[in-house]
């Protein structure tokens, strides 16, 4: 959330990767004629989104015109617990219009159940056209249904640094990062800010962590094996990265107890202190509405680099994951606004807003507010190998599973074999239901 997106909040995976890069015209997603005549639709539309505070500011900044236009009330209600919310709505009955979706994983299942209904009303053509390449396809379902679109987007295995802290080139490779920081720290000041706090979502920024050292330890061929069930949780590449990680909460400030009950919105607060409680904090490209709201830094306080290299085998690879929206309840209301969410007029807004990058390549890219989000856009266009976010294409129990494994190692490095045989159990589990 991002972070719709786990966590992302910002729900985790809310977290987010769409290219402002493209010379798209701005032209909708939607059917042509599809756009509502001023006034024309009217009564309301109820949306649950994991969007809070500034956030959620933004996404009401965003759909303003469209309730003007159409003369629609939007009805918002931010929730720390989405997925569960939607679980308890399917069973009730009781579901918002239109929805945040934590990943592909989440959409799969509740489309299988019958609560998420088609979007058929979309371009299919004209939307994948403009969104980051394979982003489109993640939408769908089994069957080819489209149930799912892209908004808000994030390029994630970015790590930032305070500037007046973190002088120099940026590390080539994961040994140039920890020699460049050994030599950096004091005894006050660790590598690492980490904070793994989300609610019943707790754990999420650490799955990101499992999954960029896998990208760049193991390569892109083992990441889709364990994305599909092919490779083990126990197995050694899994084991490696896990260990990897571990090495990274031994260098980082607080102790275990503050990384596992930190949130992650306020996990880089140490950054910016005097003296600095950490040098780097390891998150994706929404993070910096953060670093503003929750330490107070200004924008020219902070940069980052790319995710250095382990391997040189599978150099330049780039993680991501996006916001999807579906539609609960299909009325005309909840129709026109998904197909406004979708169009690059309604996505600018919060890009100009901040804290935000757009999944239309329509978006022109000097709407950013600061070199950052225009940084990060340029890291995900350059990109050799890209791969979405593995746990937000994972069952939702397995998904589950994984946050609350990052929350039990965080806590007890001893405890890692049980961990993964706990993460194997619980896939088997998904695939015999």
């Amino acid at each position: 959330m991002s972070a719709a997106s786990k966590g992302h909040t910002g729900w985790p995976r809310v977290a987010l990767v769409g290219l402002a890069l493209g010379s798209l015209a701005l032209t909708s997603c939607a059917a042509e004629g599809a756009a509502p005549e001023d006034g024309e639709l009217g009564g309301t539309v109820s949306v649950l989104g994991s969007w809070s505070g500034a956030e959620q500011d933004s996404f009401l900044a965003m759909v303003k015109p469209w309730e003007e236009k159409t003369g629609t009330k939007v009805e918002y209600t931010g929730s720390r617990d989405l997925p569960a919310q939607i679980t308890s709505g399917i069973a009730s009955g009781n579901l918002p219009d239109v929805a945040g979706i934590p990943g592909p994983g989440a959409m799969a299942d509740w489309y299988d159940q019958g609560a998420l209904k088609s979007l058929d009303f979309v371009d299919f053509e004209t939307y994948s056209s403009s969104t980051p390449s394979g982003f489109a396809e993640l939408g769908q379902a089994e069957d080819g249904e489209l149930v799912g679109v892209f908004t808000k987007a994030a390029v994630k295995g970015l790590i930032y640094y305070n500037t007046a802290n973190w002088t120099g080139d940026a590390p080539a490779t994961w040994d140039d990062l920890t020699s460049q920081a050994a030599a950096l720290g004091t005894a006050d000041t660790k590598t690492w800010c980490v904070g793994l706090e989300s609610g019943a979502a707790s754990g999420w920024p650490g799955t990101d962590w499992i999954e960029d050292i896998l990208l760049r330890q193991s390569g892109p061929d083992v990441y889709d094996d364990l994305v599909s069930g092919k490779l083990e949780w126990n197995s050694p590449e899994v084991h490696d990265a896990f260990e990897t990680f571990g090495e990274v909460l031994d260098a980082s400030s607080g102790g275990s107890d503050y990384v596992v009950n930190t949130n992650f919105g306020r996990a880089a607060n140490p950054m910016f202190e005097t003296p600095a409680g950490c040098l780097l904090h390891h998150q994706a490209s929404f993070i910096t509405d953060f670093f503003a709201n929750e330490a107070g830094a200004e924008a020219d306080q902070y940069d980052f680099f790319p995710f250095p290299d382990i391997d040189p085998e599978f150099s330049n690879s780039v993680s991501g994951g996006g916001d999807l929206v579906g539609m609960f309840n299909d009325t005309p209301q909840a129709r026109s606004l998904v197909e406004y969410l979708l169009t690059p007029e309604a996505q600018q807004i919060w890009v100009e807003r901040g804290g935000f990058i757009s999944a239309n390549s329509g978006v022109p890219l000097d709407s950013y507010p600061d070199e950052a989000t225009r940084k990060a856009a340029e890291i995900l266009q350059n990109a050799d190998v890209f791969r979405f976010d593995a746990s937000d294409q994972l069952p939702s129990a397995v998904n589950d599973a994984f946050f609350a494994a990052i929350v039990t190692f965080a806590q007890d490095q001893s405890k890692l074999d049980s961990v993964l045989a706990d993460l194997d159990a619980a896939r088997k589990d998904a695939t015999d239901k």
